[in-house]
């Protein structure tokens, strides 16, 4: 079972949670969990991470913050990693000095779409949970460079440009082959359109507290699906083995 919370639910859990721990433990967390998962994608489209090309696209907020860490951590296991933030001014600082000092560069965003073209994973750390319509005008480039390169793409918490409440889709947006997301699912990567750019979901368990009271909603998976059929026994007939009922289509499109 998959279950998903809204983006108030999660911010005010990872405030009770960040209360309670050293500054800047819980983005080392998500960090952690990120590296990881782009560690495997790379040992499959790179066949290691060692000399792994990794463009890490970053914007103003802790999701860039969260994709640097996981940069640093990625050179330091040889990776070459670029970031290119997209507002200079107000990138996650302590993060980009962590890229730095694992020996990771930063990029301007006029060579980006080369870069992009060039590497093996990108990585979309452009906007968290809070980012509402599609992306931001400077944007679109990047986004659409990564889509149209061989580079997998990996998402920081959700694709970037998808709502995380509604999931929808507001022009552009980020499409990931995959989406680590942190805490708990968000509506959005379980909820079409949105769910269709989310591609593969990974879930990091980083320790929220959230009570299953407080979900907006749940997604049945298979094995969930299975539980709920009735199993067969010897003398079992068709009158006992349970009866399918089909909601779908309207009175005047039956369906």
């Amino acid at each position: 079972m998959r279950t998903a919370y809204s983006v108030e639910t999660v911010r005010n859990a990872e405030r009770e949670l960040m209360a309670r721990l050293p500054e800047g433990a819980l983005m080392q967390r998500a960090a952690a969990g990120l590296a990881a998962a782009c560690a495997q994608v790379l040992g499959r489209v790179a066949g290691r991470v060692y000399g792994g090309r990794v463009v890490l696209l970053v914007g103003s907020g802790d999701n860039g913050g969260d994709a640097l860490y996981a940069g640093a951590r990625l050179a330091r296991r040889g990776a070459g990693v670029t970031a290119v933030p997209l507002s200079p001014d107000r990138v996650h600082g302590a993060g980009l000095a962590a890229l730095r000092r694992a020996g990771g560069r930063v990029a301007g965003s006029d060579g980006a779409r080369e870069l992009i073209e060039r590497a093996d994973l990108v990585v979309d750390g452009i906007v968290g949970i809070g980012g509402k319509g599609g992306l931001r005008e400077e944007a679109v480039p990047l986004a659409q460079a990564a889509a149209r390169s061989r580079a997998s793409v990996v998402a920081v918490d959700l694709p970037s440009g998808v709502d995380a409440d509604t999931g929808q889709v507001h022009g552009a947006a980020v499409r990931a082959d995959l989406t680590v997301t942190f805490g708990a699912h968000k509506p959005g990567l379980l909820i079409d359109p949105a769910r269709e750019y989310a591609g593969s979901v990974r879930l990091v368990d980083i320790g929220l507290p959230l009570p299953d009271e407080a979900a907006e909603l749940e997604a049945l998976q298979h094995a969930d699906v299975a539980r709920l059929l009735p199993v067969p026994g010897v003398e079992s007939d068709k009158y006992r083995r349970g009866v399918v009922g089909i909601a779908a289509g309207s009175a005047p499109y039956p369906g």
